[in-house]
C-alpha cells in the first residue's frame, strides 16, 4: 500500500468518527436523557450494540493507518502530522477507556442523570480530538497532493 493510499485510508476513517462523535456529542447522547426510566436499560443496550458496527471499524481501521504511516519513508513536516495524529489517537483510546466507557458502564444498569451528564461532559475531549485528527489528515493529504504536484511542475 502506497502513502497516497495509507493517507486516503486515514482521512476517510477521520472524516467518518469526526461526522459520527459531532452527532453523537450534538444529538445523540443529550437525547438519551429523554428517554424514559423504564426504557432505559434496554435502550442503552441496543445503543451499545448497534453504535459498535460503526464506531469499532473506523477506529481500528483510523488507528492501523495512523500507525502504517509512521513507518513510511516521510517529509519532516509529514512526519511532524503523522507523530500528532497518532498522539491524538493515543489520547482518544485513552479518553474512551478511562472516561467515556466508565459512564456507559455505569449507564448499563439503568438511568442515571449524574453518569449521562458526566458522559456528555468528557465526550467533548474526543469530540475536539477527533476534529483534530480530521484537520490532520487533511493537512497530510494536502502536502502529499502539494508535493506531487510541485513534482509534477518540475518534471515539465
Amino acid at each position: 500500500m502506497t502513502l497516497a493510499d495509507l493517507l486516503l485510508v486515514q482521512l476517510v476513517a477521520s472524516s467518518g468518527m469526526a461526522a459520527v462523535i459531532w452527532f453523537v456529542q450534538i444529538a445523540h447522547y443529550p437525547l438519551h436523557a429523554l428517554v424514559p426510566e423504564g426504557s432505559f436499560f434496554v435502550y442503552h443496550a441496543a445503543h451499545l450494540y448497534r453504535v459498535s458496527f460503526i464506531v469499532g471499524p473506523l477506529m481500528l481501521v483510523e488507528t492501523a493507518a495512523a500507525s502504517w504511516i509512521l513507518f513510511m519513508p516521510l517529509t519532516h513536516v509529514l512526519a511532524t502530522l503523522a507523530w500528532v495524529g497518532f498522539g491524538l489517537i493515543l489520547m482518544l483510546w485513552l479518553s474512551t477507556a478511562l472516561l467515556q466507557v466508565p459512564c456507559h458502564r455505569r449507564l448499563e444498569q439503568g438511568y442515571d442523570l449524574q453518569a449521562l451528564r458526566r458522559l456528555v461532559a468528557t465526550n467533548w475531549i474526543r469530540t475536539v480530538l477527533w476534529t483534530g485528527r480530521l484537520l490532520i489528515a487533511v493537512m497530510m493529504c494536502a502536502e502529499i497532493w502539494q508535493s506531487a504536484h510541485e513534482l509534477q511542475g518540475q518534471v515539465r
